[in-house]
């Protein structure tokens, strides 16, 4: 008999003790638990250093990088298969300043090394006679491409080609002001670069 009055007792305590745990929410607590670690948010394209996996380098906004003309000559005197008229002129250029200029810094390549444009002249840089394009290796600049031509003028397009404009004299045309402007597009494939367009457009 006390044991049946008991019983419904008992029930009403387990029934106010699961009442009270769904009323705050929190169901069973266990004490001492972590809460769990919330996913690090993603470097944004500013934080992160270099190119990223999904970033593509635009070539014509490559940081510039510092690579000693004095180098760069005596790479190129030892490379073999330097033009004959530029071996020339390096050969007899104490003061590398006065025979080679830094142009822009590119990525046409697509390579973690950039390359940088150096032009080779004779007195006045605005004047030169063609340009080389030298990556720029943990062992040093190695050359990728050369031409000889002259008021050459080098860049980079959003698509990663190397375009070149150099001038183009006639006959009668003045030292100083050629009457036709070559524009070339070089792509880099594979190993080389290759010439996949050229056009001369006359000057007024």
């Amino acid at each position: 008999m006390r044991a049946r009055q008991m019983l419904p007792a008992a029930l009403a305590v387990v029934a106010l003790t699961l009442a009270a745990g769904c009323a705050n929410g929190s169901g069973l607590r266990v004490e001492g638990a972590e809460p769990a670690p919330s996913t690090p948010t993603a470097p944004s394209v500013k934080e992160t250093k270099g190119f990223g996996p999904q970033e593509t380098p635009d070539p014509r906004k490559t940081p510039a990088v510092t690579v000693s003309l004095a180098q760069v000559r005596l790479k190129l005197l030892a490379d073999k298969k330097l033009e004959v008229f530029f071996r020339d002129i390096l050969k007899t250029c104490v003061v590398v300043e006065r025979c080679m200029t830094r142009g822009k810094t590119l990525n046409v390549t697509g390579s973690k090394y950039p390359q940088l444009v150096v032009y080779i002249h004779v007195g006045e840089p605005s004047f030169n006679y063609g340009a080389v394009l030298m990556a720029a290796e943990p062992t040093g600049p190695r050359r990728i491409w050369g031409l000889q031509a002259t008021q050459t003028k080098i860049s980079a397009s959003r698509g990663g080609d190397l375009v070149v404009e150099s001038g183009v004299f006639d006959a009668a045309d003045k030292v100083c002001c050629p009457s036709v402007t070559r524009i070339q597009v070089y792509r880099w494939r594979g190993q080389q670069m290759i010439l996949v367009s050229s056009q001369d457009q006359k000057g007024d």
